[in-house]
């Protein structure tokens, strides 16, 4: 999700953008909408199943050597 789609939704909810990265938005539009603020903080596993951030959130698998 590019940044300027994060500011449009955090507007949206009141929420002001000015000078935020685009990780701390979208925790503010995690309170805002009632969930954990968590966006960035999983190092493998995540249990919000829900939250419309989870594959930007999730760190991408490594590659395994000879696999």
């Amino acid at each position: 999700m590019e940044v300027e789609e994060v500011r449009r939704k955090a507007k949206a909810l009141d929420i002001k953008t000015a000078q935020m990265k685009k990780a701390d938005l979208i925790r503010e539009i995690q309170r805002a909408e009632g969930n954990f603020d968590c966006f960035g903080t999983a190092t493998e596993y995540c249990d919000q199943w829900d939250c419309c951030y989870r594959e930007e959130c999730l760190p991408s698998p490594r590659s395994k050597k000879g696999k």
